[in-house]
């Protein structure tokens, strides 16, 4: 995908409404095994990049270690709302800050729908000596909304055949 497209399809309303969402992210990565692994996690849309921070210790960062490339899933919809989703691949840069990311604070307090919590940052600067500071960086993006109309190519050629 080049440079025009990807900034085309991050740049949609409504892929924007998603990279400002309070919703954790699923992020996918290999792991040390080589078993795919998908987890929730919050994150932080900055400059570009999606940021997501995570203790020192915890097995997702000697994985991205090795295997820098990761795919990113961000979504909403229900029985009351039309589904949306962006798909997102990229590549995970790790840099350990001391203390506290500010990403990880900006993150937590935008799904608390903005309110600082003292008593949280408190905690988590008390809980953390050093925190990686996972910076992806997006090579491909693709922002779906279907109750526009906004599908996948192989299912708006099934709705263009039938």
């Amino acid at each position: 995908m080049n440079a025009q497209e990807l900034a085309q399809e991050l740049g949609n309303p409504g892929a924007q409404e998603l990279l400002s969402s309070p919703q954790p992210v699923r992020l996918a990565y290999n792991g040390l095994d080589g078993f795919p692994r998908v987890i929730p996690i919050g994150f932080y849309w900055q400059d570009g990049r999606i940021v997501v921070c995570t203790a020192t210790n915890a097995p997702k960062v000697r994985a991205l270690a090795a295997r820098p490339n990761v795919a990113l899933t961000f979504d909403e919809g229900g029985a009351s709302t039309p589904a949306r989703a962006l798909l997102v691949r990229g590549v995970a840069t790790l840099t350990t800050v001391d203390g506290v990311a500010d990403e990880y604070i900006a993150a937590s307090r935008k799904s608390s729908g903005g309110v600082p919590n003292a008593e949280f940052e408190e905690a988590v600067r008390a809980l953390y000596k050093q925190m990686v500071r996972i910076s992806i960086e997006p090579q491909w993006a693709r922002f779906f909304d279907f109750g526009a109309g906004r599908l996948p190519a192989f299912l708006q050629q099934l709705a263009n055949d039938s």
